[in-house]
Order: structure tokens, then C-alpha cells, then sequence
């Protein structure tokens, strides 16, 4: 899910109003500016952006939106937001739910349009034109956020409204709203003195352009990276249709005769699996693990630097000691006490289980007569050898069973319908931004309408790492809007004519996503501040990380997994292996996330005095001080290509995950014992969380799902460190439905 930059703006039409109010000293002399400009004028007239379309569920018409329709879309609905929000601050009359936050609510049309479609787009189909837009745009934005947030007559209303919400009769939903608005308002720094309003604005403009930058570095430098092949010999252990694949991207990429592996956003690289060439393995972990910190235009060492002393500059101005502790007081977790006694319980019997698997790979190397030490470009391969050896089967045993368009279809959407009822339509008529998406009409289980959901799976260079979902329209009842999802891979794409084979990683990949696309899908709320996703971070992975069930789940694994030539089912034997090996390994992929975490608490933990000089060297001694310093095991993310912490999203979150897979593994076992894969479980899980949006405390919403606290042991188990860690007694009672409060 990945949703870092911008975050808010791209969630609801609404919250628009809150990031980006026009300042009335700047968004005039842009609308000046434009207006001034012959290809501003231009890019004005008949600019799609500047209505609402016209097309089903207001899905965005891709094929008429051009470039530059961007910028000056975006200065006029700073100008238009302008108008939107000044009478609500300068009203006269006594504030009231109705006219200031209902108002709100209903402003920032425009500009919540042009962003979601504009934001989505820069990760999903970039070009220099679009990232030049979003280096000018980005602390435009900012200022706009800093305008409203920092209002002082805006936020006097809402405070009114706020300390007399018990008196108000205000239903659940509502009350909630106001409490959310105060909140974030508060977070935002509304009750600065103007001295220091003044001091948050330089540092929030200064942010979204160091996030931006950070962002754009880590794309190009992924890009530019590439693994060049020139002698076909030294692709020994790869499959046919893997080199096939490299032999088109080297096409594609003017260097024909040769084969390319673009790098993806994580340190490991798929091609680690297959190699036999050791030394190549070796270049192209070297490669992946200096990113962005060897020097040259992309080197983001002195980006991170700047952006972690600027976060802990304001953590502290807003009365924090630092941007974890600010960042979490708004998260389940609630504090950083929580979050670092986790991770420390996590870490060591982590680190132990990887070592016990790097010491059966170790044994195999020997056998071998090797001569010589795991290391980290071992890894994968040799991990392979000891599941094929343990389990009798390696992935390319299994990718034929696992046809891209069979996973969608009989997968993901089979067992959509199977515990929710909906069913899906392919829409052609569709405009798309590029032509590997597709797009699907939702039904719900009566037959109306209910979402598109646009699909979106091949890796291309225009495209940023990783895997994600996004909203182009957000589901609100008080704008009569349905909802337009999208899901993002990075699958490599094949040469024409062949089929597009997976891994069980990215199929598992495919049912998180889609978890995600039915959280937005399903979203029932009457406010568009609570639409779809609108949850906490350390939240909002948990309903997706549930739906990874279904990828193994045996009813659903045996309707999608056939093979593509034949059409027959997975034996038994193979399927029973892919089951019985999805545990395997889980030392090393515990410790590399736990790395990246601990790295992202470690950076955000600090005082503005605190900031180092030496961002590898301060990597190192925090890896060392967390016990995570296992060279075969290098984090998942390191620091200077970490875009979940440092191009915004995920800063002092990358914790999320693993705090969510507690959520996640209990409701699973919740859904074992309660008959799997049922509409009646389906319809109590949507009920109750799916369709809720952030319109409740979010473990609020769990206990209304489970009927009580959250249990670790299941998570425990799913990741082998049964007892590792002391279980808390479980609760029966329903934590507080306060805003952020946790039960841990």
C-alpha cells in the first residue's frame, strides 16, 4: 500500500480542504501567473481536470488529460479552495457541526480531484514533466496544509465545536469527526504562537521538498542501475522465460544482444534465487545495497540527514522529543515505549532462527566443497536449494500453476465472491494510462453497483518499487460518491507472447493488495474524512494482510492453481509441499524487516542535537545496538533507499507491518474456528470493520470483530518463535474509543 506522498489529500475530496487552502498572498499571484502564460491559457481551456467526469463512478478520463493540464489545475483549486474556506472562518454566525465542519467537509472539490489523480499517476506512469510538477507542487502544498491547519479564527470554531460536542446530539459517526478535526488540527500545530506558525511553515515547505527529492532519487537511481549481462553463459540456473524476460528489458533499453534485471525498491533481487554464477550474485547485491549513497546526482545521504533534523526540529516545536514519538501518539502503538519493546522482543529469537538457517545453508555449501562463508548474495539461492531438498519442489516447479490471469480471476476474485458475495465485470470502454491495465466494474451481492477496480501489475521504468493501493475516487455518502480502486504490482513482464508465470510471493502479494482494494471498495461512511483506508498506519495493513489467507486457503488454491498449457490442477503431493513450506525461511524474512524497522525507529528516535554526521556509519552502530547486525541478512530496506520512511508515509511506521500481523494472524485463526471461508464471515468481518473506514477508534473496530482483545500467540506461532516472547493475558473488555488510544 503502498500512499506516501501526500497522503491525506489523496485519501479524501474533503480532507483537500485541510492540505490545501489557498494562501491568500500566493495562490492569486499563481493564478496571475497562469493567467499570464500563453501555454497556461492554453493548458486551461477544455483541461479535463477542471470538471467532474463524466464517466461511470466518476472514473478519471485518462486519455484526455495531458501534462500540462496538471499545474495550473492545481493553481486554480488553491484559488478555489480559497473561496471555499474563507466564509466558513470569517462566518459570523456561532459555529455549528452544519456550517463549519459539515462545510469542511464539502470543500476542496477540485483540488482533491486533480491530486489523487496527479499523485496516484507520478507513482504509477511518471515522466520528467510530471516530476518537475511535483517538485513545484509539493511545497505549494504544504504551505496550503500550513494555511488551513494554522488558521487561528477556523480552528477557534472547531474548538467550539469540539468542547460542546457532548451537547451537540450528535450520532456516533459525527461526534467522531469533530473529535478527529480538533486532533488534527492540535497535531498540526493550530495552538503555536504566530512566531512559531511562522517557523512550522519554512520547515513543512522544506519537508515535502526533501521528501520529493528523496523519492524521485531512489526511482532514477533504480532505473539507472540495472544489471547489464553481456555474456549469456553466466545465466546458468535461469529459467528460459527469465531470460527471455531479460532479454527484452535489455531491448527495451537500447542495449540489444544483452540481458538486463532492473532493480526492484527491496535490497534482495529476484534474480538471487536462480543464479549459480556466484560472482554475478555478489555484483548484484553490491550494487542494490549501495544505492543512493555512493555519491553522483542521486546520492541521498545528505537528503536523509536534512529531512531527520528538520522532523525532529518540529516534533519538538509541536512539544515532542522527537518525530517517533509525535508520529505514534496518533497510532495504535501510542508511544514509543510500546513500539521498542516489541521490536527488542522480536529481534533476538528472529536473528537466532536465521542463524539456524544459515547454518543448514552452510552445511550444503560445505557438501559442495564451496570453500567458502554465506553471505548475503548467497542467501537466496542456497535457501532455495534447502526448500527444494526439505520440501522436494522449487518455484519453477510451481510458476506454471500460478498464470497471472487465473490468480486474478480464479483467485483473488473467486474467493471475493465467496465470502462477500460481489462478482466482476471487465470494462473495455475504460480509458486506461497505459495499456497493461485493466479495468473491472464491482457488483455488489445484490447486483448494484459498487466500486471499479483498476488493475495495474507490470513493473516498468515509469513506475515506482513495490506494491500498493490507491483511490482515484473516495466512497461518501455525503457526496453521493462511489469508490474507484486501484491495485499496483511490479511483475516483471514477459516477452511477447509469453505467459506471465508468478511466484507464491506474488501471488500472496496479488490477495494483499486486493485486501486493501476491498477495505476502500467496501467503505460505508457518511464522511469523506473517514472514507476507505482513512485508518491508522499501524492499522490499515491488517484487514490486507488478512486477505492473504485466501491465497493459500485449500478451496482457493485448488480453483486458481492450474497449470496454464494443461488446464489441470496442482497434484496434491506439490500443493501440499507449497503449503507445508510457506513457514520456511521465516528467520530471515523476520530479521530483514525487523532491520528496516529498527533503522526507521532509530532515525526518527532522535533529538535535533542527536542527528549524526554519517548516515552508513550511524546505520551500522544501530543495527549493532538492536542485534540485528547480521551481515547475511542485510535490512529490507537500508536507510538511503527507505522510501517508506524518508519520502514520507511510513516515517516511524515501517513497525506497521508486524504490529498489523498480530491483528491479522488472530483474526485468521478467529476465521478458522468459525468455518473459513463463509459469506456469513465474510459479511460479519465487512460489517463490522471493512465498511467502517476510520469513522471508530481502530482496535475499537477490531474488538467489535473478534468480540475482544487482540491474542499474539498466533502470530508467534506463524513466525516460528512459539514462546520466544511472553503472550499478555487476554482481555475481554473493548479498549476506549478514543481517538489513537491502543491496547497494548
Amino acid at each position: 500500500m503502498k500512499k506516501a506522498i501526500l497522503r491525506r489529500l489523496l485519501q479524501t475530496t474533503a480532507l483537500a480542504a485541510l492540505l490545501a487552502p489557498a494562501l491568500a498572498s500566493a495562490a492569486p499571484a499563481a493564478a496571475e501567473s497562469a493567467s499570464a502564460s500563453p501555454s497556461a491559457t492554453a493548458a486551461m481551456t477544455d483541461n479535463p481536470l477542471l470538471q467532474e467526469s463524466s464517466l461511470d463512478f466518476h472514473y478519471p478520463p485518462f486519455d484526455k488529460i495531458k501534462n500540462e493540464h496538471y499545474a495550473p489545475a492545481f493553481e486554480k483549486g488553491m484559488v478555489d479552495q480559497l473561496k471555499e474556506i474563507e466564509p466558513i472562518a470569517a462566518n459570523p454566525e456561532a459555529p455549528t457541526f452544519e456550517n463549519t465542519i459539515v462545510a469542511l467537509e464539502k470543500t476542496g472539490d477540485l483540488l482533491g480531484r486533480v491530486s489523487r489523480i496527479f499523485f496516484n499517476l507520478a507513482g504509477a506512469n511518471t515522466n520528467p514533466a510530471l516530476q518537475k510538477v511535483e517538485t513545484e507542487m509539493a511545497p505549494k502544498l504544504a504551505a496550503e496544509q500550513d494555511a488551513i491547519f494554522l488558521n487561528g479564527p477556523l480552528f477557534k470554531r472547531i474548538e467550539t465545536i469540539y468542547n460542546d460536542r457532548d451537547k451537540l446530539s450528535l450520532d456516533p459517526e459525527s461526534k467522531y469527526l469533530v473529535e478527529r478535526y480538533y486532533k488534527d488540527f492540535v497535531r498540526a500545530g493550530a495552538k503555536l504562537s504566530d512566531a512559531d506558525k511562522a517557523k512550522l511553515k519554512k520547515m513543512n515547505a522544506e519537508l515535502a521538498e526533501l521528501e520529493t527529492e528523496f523519492a524521485q532519487n531512489v526511482l532514477k537511481e533504480k532505473n539507472a542501475e540495472g544489471i547489464v549481462v553481456e555474456d549469456k553463459t553466466k545465466l546458468a540456473g535461469l529459467s528460459d522465460n527469465e531470460i527471455e524476460a531479460a532479454a527484452a528489458a535489455a531491448k527495451a533499453d537500447k542495449k540489444e544482444g544483452k540481458w538486463l534485471f532492473p532493480l526492484q525498491n527491496t535490497t534482495q533481487q529476484p534474480a538471487l534465487t536462480s543464479l549459480k554464477d556466484r560472482a554475478l550474485r555478489q555484483h548484484i547485491m553490491e550494487v542494490s545495497l549501495a544505492r543512493n549513497s555512493h555519491g553522483g546526482d542521486w546520492d541521498n545521504r545528505q537528503v536523509v540527514l536534512r529531512t531527520v533534523k528538520l522532523r525532529a526540529e518540529r516534533a519538538v516545536l509541536l512539544g515532542y522529543p522527537n518525530h517517533a514519538a509525535y508520529q505514534l501518539e496518533d497510532q495504535t502503538a501510542h508511544n514509543i515505549g510500546t513500539v521498542n519493546k516489541l521490536l527488542a522482543e522480536l529481534a533476538p529469537p528472529a536473528v537466532a532462527n536465521a542463524k539456524k538457517e544459515a547454518a543448514d545453508m552452510q552445511k550444503l555449501i560445505d557438501k559442495e566443497h564451496g570453500g567458502f562463508q554465506l553471505a548475503s548474495w548467497d542467501w537466496a539461492y542456497y535457501s532455495e536449494q534447502v526448500r527444494q531438498a526439505r520440501y522436494a519442489f522449487d518455484e519453477s516447479e510451481i510458476k506454471p500453476y500460478f498464470e497471472i490471469n487465473h490468480v486474478l480471476l480464479d483467485g483473488v476474485f473467486y474467493a471475493a465472491t465467496q465470502e462477500y458475495g460481489i462478482t466482476f465485470k471487465e470494462r473495455h470502454d475504460l480509458p486506461v494510462y497505459q495499456p497493461d491495465v485493466r479495468t473491472f466494474e464491482v457488483f455488489d451481492k445484490d447486483q448494484k453497483p459498487l466500486a471499479i477496480f483498476i488493475a495495474d501489475y507490470y513493473a516498468r521504468p515509469s513506475k515506482r518499487g513495490g506494491a500498493w493501493m490507491n483511490e482515484y475516487v473516495n466512497q461518501s455518502d455525503l457526496l453521493g460518491l462511489k469508490p474507484v480502486i486501484a491495485n499496483h504490482l511490479n511483475i516483471p513482464k514477459p516477452e511477447a507472447g509469453q505467459p506471465t508465470l508468478l511466484t507464491f510471493d506474488e501471488v500472496t502479494t496479488m490477495f494483499h493488495e486486493f485486501g486493501h482494494a476491498l477495505h476502500g471498495m467496501f467503505s460505508s461512511v457518511k464522511y469523506p474524512r473517514f472514507s476507505g483506508t482513512s485508518v491508522p498506519r499501524d492499522f490499515v495493513e491488517y484487514p490486507s494482510q488478512v486477505n492473504e489467507m485466501w491465497a493459500s486457503w485449500p478451496q482457493v488454491l485448488e480453483h486458481y492453481a492450474k497449470h496454464y498449457k494443461t488446464g489441470k490442477p496442482m497434484p496434491k503431493e506439490l500443493l501440499d509441499k507449497v503449503l507445508a513450506a510457506e513457514k520456511f525461511n521465516q528467520g530471515f524474512k523476520t530479521t530483514e524487516y525487523l532491520a528496516a524497522t529498527l533503522l526507521d525507529q532509530a532515525w526518527h528516535q532522535l533529538s535535533p542535537d542527536q542527528v549524526p554526521s554519517d548516515v552508513l556509519g550511524f546505520e551500522a552502530d544501530a543495527l549493532k545496538k538492536a542485534g540485528v547486525d547480521y551481515k547475511p541478512v542485510p535490512p529490507r530496506y537500508r536507510t538511503t533507499y527507505f522510501s517508506h520512511a524518508f519520502a514520507g508515509g511510513y516515517s516511524a511506521g515501517y513497525y506497521s507491518y508486524i504490529w498489523s500481523e498480530e491483528l491479522d494472524a488472530d483474526s485468521v485463526e478467529w476465521f478458522k474456528q468459525n468455518g473459513g471461508l463463509t459469506r456469513a464471515n465474510g459479511d460479519h468481518f465487512r460489517d463490522t470493520l471493512l465498511s467502517r473506514g476510520g469513522s471508530k477508534d481502530a482496535m475499537q473496530l477490531f474488538h467489535d470483530f473478534t468480540g475482544r482483545d487482540p491474542w499474539i500467540e498466533p502470530l508467534l506461532k506463524r513466525r516460528g518463535l512459539d514462546g520466544a516472547v511472553p503472550a499478555p493475558k487476554a482481555g475481554n473488555e473493548a479498549p476506549a474509543p478514543s481517538p489513537g488510544a491502543g491496547t497494548r
